[in-house]
């Protein structure tokens, strides 16, 4: 994504750490910050702006922990923020302290509240309608007289409320929900859990597809199907495209995923960040706008996600560089690649 800059520097010299992007990450559980969104968006900063550089804290799903790093950052005097909520609701007092002191703050993947300066993400309610439209053609003719579980994202993050309402819009009166539970911090081990409760309420043969809302539920979904000796295990959506989950798919423990172009999202937030800083505005990078509870018109990106079964992951993940076919090939998985054409 590309935006027409006049500079990295604002007029006369810079004042604290302006020359500074400050990136504030939540969690350490779900493996795509680590892996694609913290290099990327470091890259795409330093491409954008050669004088400016990154700091990066990770709150480990920790709001306190979270509002010290950010209120840290602020008492630098960075030039401007990119802010990945744990809580959209406990950061709004450091979003609107960011604000006072001039700083603009960037909403990454999930919209936090207060005075936010612009947002990129991936469109939610087209996440969820991939995942229900997915499960539904897994389940096919069946799936009228079908019953799935539903395992949602962490209750206090929008976008899993987001994905929901878009998962429902496209499930609703063609599939039977048996069960529904919602995944605090989108953790495997909470996963594992509800879905053990659900397999001993329903029988382990009345589950017909379970949506799990990202790879990491997924993760603790199948687990849990395992460990009660489901067989053959029924079909599972997934969210983020996680190495182990892609392995899943082609392994057929898990049937599908969403891919979200990191690189696309990482982009936006860098572009918007470094404009931000230097005095411009977001015309070219903010298509749309949307309100949060709080702030009303904030310029946003939404990007399309993709949906990844066993089909595609050669003309999405690695014609896209995310993963190559060794990668995700292991000796293990040699014959499941050779079914899904992994191959040379």
């Amino acid at each position: 994504m590309a935006v027409a800059l006049t500079g990295c520097g604002n007029d006369g010299e810079p004042s604290g750490d302006s020359l500074t992007v400050g990136l504030l990450l939540p969690s350490r559980e779900v493996s795509r910050y680590e892996q694609f969104d913290r290099p990327l968006i470091e890259k795409r900063v330093k491409a954008l702006c050669a004088e400016c550089h990154l700091t990066y804290a990770n709150a480990g799903d920790d709001v306190t922990s979270q509002q010290r790093q950010m209120d840290s950052m602020i008492t630098k005097g960075v030039g401007a923020l990119i802010l990945d909520a744990v809580d959209v609701k406990a950061l709004r007092s450091s979003v609107a302290a960011a604000q006072k002191a001039g700083i603009p703050v960037v909403a990454y993947d999930r919209l936090a509240e207060g005075p936010v300066s612009g947002y990129a993400t991936f469109n939610g309610a087209t996440v969820g309608k991939l995942q229900g439209k997915a499960l539904l053609d897994a389940l096919g003719s069946k799936a009228g007289r079908s019953q799935i579980v539903m395992m949602n994202g962490d209750p206090v993050s929008p976008n899993a409320g987001w994905f929901t309402r878009g998962t429902l819009s496209a499930i609703r009166g063609k599939v039977k929900i048996a069960r529904s539970y919602d995944i605090v911090d989108y953790r495997k081990s909470t996963a594992h859990e509800n879905m053990a409760a659900a397999i001993a309420a329903l029988g382990p043969s009345r589950i017909d597809g379970v949506l799990a809302a990202n790879d990491s539920i997924a993760a603790g979904v199948v687990s849990a199907l395992k460990a009660a000796r489901v067989s053959p295990l029924p079909p599972v959506t997934g969210q983020d495209a996680d190495l182990s989950a892609v392995r899943r798919v082609v392994k057929g423990d898990q049937y599908m995923t969403v891919y979200k172009p990191f690189r696309a999202e990482a982009d936006a937030a860098a572009a918007m960040a470094v404009a931000l800083r230097g005095g411009e505005k977001l015309e070219g990078i903010a298509r749309t706008t949307v309100d949060s509870p709080t702030t009303k018109d904030i310029p946003a990106a939404l990007l399309a996600p993709v949906a990844v079964t066993a089909d595609n992951i050669k003309q999405t993940l690695v014609k896209d560089g995310v993963y190559t076919i060794d990668k995700i090939c292991t000796p293990e998985l040699r014959h499941a690649c050779d079914r899904a054409g992994l191959t040379h």
